[in-house]
């Protein structure tokens, strides 16, 4: 029998979560169960026990993949197995791995992999708050060395309550919505969208959702201590295999041959490109002057050289900072960078803007479609249509690189969606399918936030009724021992070399979204929280306000090659009518009027999409389905004409192809002996619609009760 080893959790509102470790995956070097209700998460951990990549980079992979199984679903397509990472599961590995990536020492560069499947899946927990709990299990029953266990949890706020770890229905009705990954003293990591939340809501959250965090941080070090003998790994700090003589004199020479070179440059306040190529130029001097060696032997001295020169460049940019209070660019710690902005920059497109802060630029477009343009979803957890989306595109050229293109990267996934998540809420109802795309097109930091405030002119200018227009603005900070700087609008270096990254999007009522890493896993309060979300509230506003100077509200007009939309129910039955017998008669009404109409059953009505180009040409296809659905309102009069005449009476039509017997009895309240006596084919004619017949489902009309009824004569 395995020897399994549990802890458990209570939450507060009486549900417990299971954490266990000894069952499953024993040969993995670290393997935890997470189970909460019916949801089930299994997360394993194996590590390389050599170093086999070079030193300025760590080998952390994190997969998370949602098994069809857990969810009673057999996968859809072609191919019946899980394939490639939906979004979904790209934007849960990226959860994971901002909060644990921190969290390791920087000498530690042996490979990880870890692997976290969805086991079984409980309609009313959703499994990514989940996911980081469960890495952060194995990794710590692992014996791996890392400055955890830490943990992630779910917060939403519905109606003024706060839920952990809630339902997807819960989700849907919440005010907020929020990722936290914490240590036991520390925040790390928030991702999440609002409703236009003041920052002490925001604040207020964090600090519930860590209170939430810090029992699963314990239980993890209870469960971990029970195996302390059984797992332990030695991993010999790299440092020990590079002969430190050599390391002392490269670290020692380069500092020596650079650091002041390096500050020179950025006291001139040099643009991005022309900086990197003087960084260039200094470093090839020195590897020219002390690299002599073979090739094989060179590369791998390049390699530490390399790394060497990333620290003195992230010293001299600190130093500046902190000491100083010079940035690279030139700017005080609160200042934006200056914002140029365009609208309709596009003429053949639906709605555009070009946004530009700085040396960061986006061209972002809106596209309209109909509900056939929806991004459907389908997956173990949600079943969804979404009709507005939003690509996010980082070509290599914007940081004037070269790479291969393989595809959409995780990092693109991730700030699309973090752009998507500022925006969805001010989005109206409306029948338009909406896809926005960025395309960044020069990126010194902060490109995310360009993507939204683009993307607010872009849907204004498109005609898109928003609720108020969104900016974004990236927030960083610098501490070093006691002393802490906190500077807005980031470039580039400033994240690279800073210790926070703190994204924050809203409008002028409210924060509508955030995303925050952290490089230090210690020192970040909830005071210092406070201030950053202070300051770039100011810095949020002031580029708000640069926004609106180029477009002050949404156009009143959609574009000429805009598609039109319109929208209406009909009685359920009718649905079959306007179909026809194989599509014929919805497919003469499209060819007749040059659109495209859709029908969807949507409880007792059939719901109609009518898209196309020209006003007049859609009215004449919603005449025509309107004819087909007619149905007469009870003791309404409506203008017939006569169409055939009986001996019994006359039929009459009261709309296009809807026709119905005038019975003789009701022409006039006299007797009438032939029906030519009043009433001749062509003939335009008032009558009244009486209801229907139940014995033959007929309509029943009368033309005389319009008429005054004659007296009764005196006897």
């Amino acid at each position: 029998m395995p020897d399994i080893v549990k802890e458990t959790i209570s939450l507060k509102d009486g549900r417990t979560i299971i954490i266990e470790t000894g069952e499953l995956a024993r040969q993995a070097d670290g393997a935890a169960v997470v189970r909460i209700g019916d949801t089930m998460l299994l997360a394993t951990v194996v590590v390389s026990k050599e170093i086999k990549n070079e030193k300025n980079f760590f080998p952390l992979t994190v997969d998370y993949r949602e098994k069809y199984s857990a969810g009673g679903k057999i996968p859809g397509g072609f191919i019946k197995r899980e394939g490639r990472p939906s979004d979904e599961e790209i934007l849960t590995m990226r959860l994971v791995d901002r909060v644990l990536r921190p969290t390791f020492p920087e000498w530690f560069k042996n490979e990880i992999q870890i692997m976290i499947s969805l086991l079984s899946y409980d309609k009313n927990v959703l499994p990514d708050g989940l996911a980081g709990l469960a890495a952060s299990t194995a990794l710590s029953v692992a014996g791996i060395p890392f400055n955890g266990p830490i943990s992630e949890i779910r917060i939403i706020r519905l109606k003024k309550k706060f839920i952990i770890n809630p339902s997807l229905d819960q989700l849907k009705e919440a005010d907020i919505d929020l990722i936290v990954g914490a240590s036991i003293n520390s925040i790390i990591m928030i991702e999440g969208e609002m409703k236009e939340i003041k920052e002490s809501e925001l604040l207020n959250t964090i600090i519930q959702a860590h209170e939430e965090i810090k029992p699963q941080i314990e239980a993890q070090i209870r469960l971990s201590e029970k195996l302390s003998k059984k797992n332990k790994f030695f991993f010999e700090d790299q440092e020990e295999k590079i002969e430190k003589s050599e390391n002392e004199f490269f670290k020692k020479e380069l500092f020596s041959f650079s650091y002041e070179k390096i500050e020179k440059i950025y006291n001139d306040f040099l643009e991005k490109k022309t900086r990197s190529i003087q960084e260039k130029i200094i470093l090839n001097n020195f590897k020219k002057k002390f690299l002599t060696e073979e090739k094989i032997e060179k590369e791998k001295k390049e390699a530490i050289i390399d790394q060497f020169y990333e620290e003195i460049k992230k010293k001299v940019t600190r130093n500046l900072i902190l000491e100083k209070g010079i940035r690279l660019d030139g700017r005080t710690n609160k200042q934006i960078r200056p914002i140029y902005s365009v609208v309709d920059y596009l003429p053949g497109v639906h709605g555009s803007a070009l946004f530009s802060r700085g040396e960061t630029q986006s061209l972002t477009t809106v596209t309209l479609g109909s509900s056939l343009d929806a991004n459907k979803i389908d997956n173990v957890v949600v079943e969804n249509q979404e009709k507005f989306y939003l690509h996010y595109n980082f070509p290599p050229f914007s940081t004037g690189e070269i790479r291969p293109i393989r595809g959409v990267s995780r990092r693109e996934v991730g700030h699309g969606n973090l752009a998507q998540r500022a925006l969805k809420n001010i989005i109206p109802d409306n029948p338009y399918t909406i896809r926005v795309v960025s395309d960044i097109l020069e990126s010194n930091g902060s490109s995310s936030m360009a993507t939204v405030c683009a993307a607010s002119l872009a849907l204004m200018d498109a005609g898109i009724s928003i609720k108020n227009p969104v900016s974004g603005i990236a927030m960083g900070l610098l501490m070093e021992k006691e002393k802490k700087i906190i500077i807005s609008d980031i470039i580039g270096e400033e994240d690279h070399f800073g210790d926070l990254d703190f994204k924050i999007t809203g409008t002028q009522y409210g924060i509508t979204a955030c995303q925050m890493d952290v490089k230090k896993t210690h020192g970040l309060t909830y005071d210092l929280l406070n201030q950053i979300l202070m300051q770039a509230l100011e810095g949020r506003i002031f580029i708000l306000k640069k926004m609106i100077e180029v477009l002050p509200k949404y156009r009143k007009k959609m574009k000429p090659n805009a598609p039109k939309i319109y929208t209406f129910n009909i009685p359920k039955d009718f649905i079959g009518s306007v179909i026809g017998p194989g599509g014929k008669v919805i497919q003469e009404i499209q060819s007749y009027t040059n659109t495209n109409i859709l029908i969807e059953e949507k409880g007792d009505f059939g719901y109609i999409e009518i898209v196309g180009k020209d006003y007049e040409k859609i009215e004449k296809a919603i005449d025509r389905i309107k004819q087909i659905t007619f149905v007469p309102e009870l003791g309404k009069v409506y203008k017939a004409k006569v169409k055939s005449i009986k001996d019994f009476g006359a039929f009459v039509e009261i709309a296009k192809g809807v026709e119905g017997l005038l019975h003789i009895s009701e022409i006039r309240w006299k007797r009438l002996n032939r029906i030519e006596e009043e009433l001749h084919i062509g003939d335009i004619i008032d009558v009244k619609f009486m209801g229907m017949d139940e014995k033959n489902k007929k309509m029943k009309l009368s033309r005389k009760v319009l008429f005054p009824r004659p007296g009764k004569k005196n006897d």
